[in-house]
């Protein structure tokens, strides 16, 4: 991967990334979730999947403490395919307006799950500062 560009194309790509967030004691906390890149904000949503409820623990976290990281990876038995590429930021939790409805579109659009069966929940919109990444091999 050498340009940033390339970068995000390959973010952008992945099909489920790897949300992290600091706990109120500073323990990290990283959860799967499906995501979609528009512009320099990542958006996810709570979705309707099996939950015991739709106030979520990284809903809490991020609002105690707005910095977080999604990682997307790539992961192959020829480890000269392995890469990942890590988009941090600042969230913000959505639960209406038009940001939001505009998010799950996105999503929507995305994932034929969502269009069967729009989030219920909340969207986290994070705004990327900065791109960290790695390949096993070059470009």
């Amino acid at each position: 991967m050498s340009s940033e560009q390339d970068v995000r194309a390959r973010f952008a790509d992945g099909r489920v990334a790897r949300l992290a967030t600091v706990r109120p004691d500073g323990r990290p906390h990283v959860v799967p979730c499906c995501f979609v890149l528009a512009g320099d904000t990542a958006y996810s949503a709570v979705d309707g999947k099996p939950k015991s409820t739709l106030a979520l623990a990284r809903l809490d976290n991020l609002r105690a403490h707005p910095a977080a990281s999604l990682v997307v990876d790539h992961y192959d038995d020829d480890w000269s395919q392995l890469w990942w590429v890590r988009a941090d930021g600042t969230a913000r939790v959505l639960t209406g307006g038009n940001e939001r409805e505009r998010a799950l579109d996105l999503l929507a659009g995305r994932y034929e799950q969502y269009r069967t069966l729009r989030p219920p929940g909340a969207v986290v919109a994070l705004d990327v500062a900065s791109w960290s990444h790695w390949s096993a091999t070059p470009s």
